[in-house]
């Protein structure tokens, strides 16, 4: 007994002043970890320096010569997965760098600095994070889970949610099992965008991913607007995420209570995800919703959108003609704008000063009259009044149309 105190005592004379902080690092599977450790910039590099895990074996070690030794595991046909760069040392780092993580790499580190007689100690929890969505890629409708999953999962942090940078408050979703948090959900137009599991652990650690869905991506939601002018062509959209090939596809005007056939002449492309119909010539009874249709892994995905049609009314007041644009859907917030011009000799236009309101009168001999409508969002469309008697280089109706940008 007397014996064994005694060597006990001597090593505890010889290997003095040890020191133990506790520092946490979260970091995704497959990134690099870096994991903190401090030594003295004097001292560093002809420190002895050993960094082991969970009490176990050494994955790194420099030796006051300032050989190297790798454990096994962190070993591979790539070479080592792990390193404490040397010159890190002068700035009192010797911080261990482990290159792409798996989730086996999580646990507690220790880095032991031993200066002559004496140690310092710090130990560091790696957690690896790994947030996913299954299935990876769904359909409009289907259930999918998005997972937060932590190894090793820290028990005395806190786990939220949020959905595209909001808290995500419906908490009868949110599940845990001790190893992971996950939300179940239908996917809806609600829950696409980014998901972020949010770790509160001494500090607030954050992991996004991006819940994307396939089916009709064009347009992305339904009631869409789509607006064109009288005498225009007009392409509905209605495109499937690339690489799907819908069964059963269909066109409705809806209220018609028959499908529209689709052709050569009003089909855009022949890509199976590409179903978006043309009108080449519209007409104001061309107004009004539209549906189209596919079936995608036994679901059947529709979209809707409405077809707003402008055009210029012409009135005479007290000797003046009154242009009037006209949208067949007003529902709307929107803004007019007129650009009147002339023709000069050589048959370039010539731009006159810019009117706002939905009417226009026409005080001067314009030989063309272009209203423009916006919204918010910005430019929705224009059409044109060309003034077939005053313009020798007048020409039929001219039309431009503009999908909502956030439409397209």
């Amino acid at each position: 007994m007397f014996m064994k105190g005694f060597i006990f005592g001597i090593m505890s004379f010889l290997v003095t002043g040890a020191q133990c902080e506790v520092t946490e690092v979260l970091t995704e599977v497959g990134s690099q970890a870096v994991l903190p450790c401090k030594c003295s910039p004097l001292q560093c590099s002809t420190s002895l320096i050993i960094w082991s895990k969970d009490k176990g074996g050494t994955i790194w070690r420099k030796e006051r010569s300032g050989l190297q030794y790798w454990g096994s595991s962190f070993v591979g046909k790539a070479g080592a997965r792990v390193q404490c760069p040397h010159a890190q040392f002068d700035k009192g780092n010797c911080n261990l760098h482990i290159n792409t993580v798996t989730e086996s790499d999580g646990g507690l580190y220790t880095c032991k600095v031993l200066y002559g007689n004496r140690f310092e100690e710090n130990q560091v929890w790696l957690r690896l994070v790994q947030v996913s969505i299954s299935p990876s890629a769904p359909v409009w409708g289907d259930d999918v889970s998005i997972t937060c999953r932590v190894n090793p999962w820290p028990t005395e942090a806190s786990v939220s949610w949020m959905l595209n940078n909001r808290q995500y408050k419906a908490r009868n979703r949110i599940f845990s099992n001790g190893k992971q948090s996950f939300v179940k959900e239908i996917v809806t137009e609600k829950v696409l965008g980014n998901w972020t599991c949010v770790i509160d652990i001494k500090k607030e650690w954050q992991f996004t991913t991006a819940l994307s869905v396939r089916g009709i991506i064009k347009p992305p939601k339904d009631n869409t607007m789509v607006y064109a002018a009288v005498g225009s062509a007009v392409t509905l959209p209605c495109v499937f995420s690339a690489g799907l090939s819908p069964k059963m596809t269909s066109w409705e005007k809806v209220g018609v209570g028959k499908p529209i056939d689709l052709n050569i002449s009003n089909r855009p492309s022949f890509s199976p995800w590409d179903q978006s119909l043309i009108i080449n010539v519209v007409e104001l009874k061309d107004q009004g919703e539209y549906r189209c249709a596919g079936t995608i892994n036994e679901k059947r995905l529709t979209r809707t959108m409405q077809l707003v049609v402008a055009k210029i009314v012409q009135a005479t007041r007290k000797g003046f003609v009154m242009l009037t644009c006209q949208l067949t859907d007003i529902s709307q917030d929107i803004e007019y704008e007129w650009v009147p011009a002339k023709y000069n000799l050589n048959g370039t236009l010539s731009v006159g000063q810019i009117q706002k309101g939905q009417t226009f009168v026409m005080e001067e001999k314009w030989d063309e009259v272009t209203c423009r409508y916006y919204e918010n969002q910005g430019l929705l469309g224009n059409v044109t009044f060309h003034n077939q008697v005053m313009s020798k280089f007048s020409s039929t109706l001219v039309c431009t149309i503009h999908l909502l940008p956030a439409d397209i």
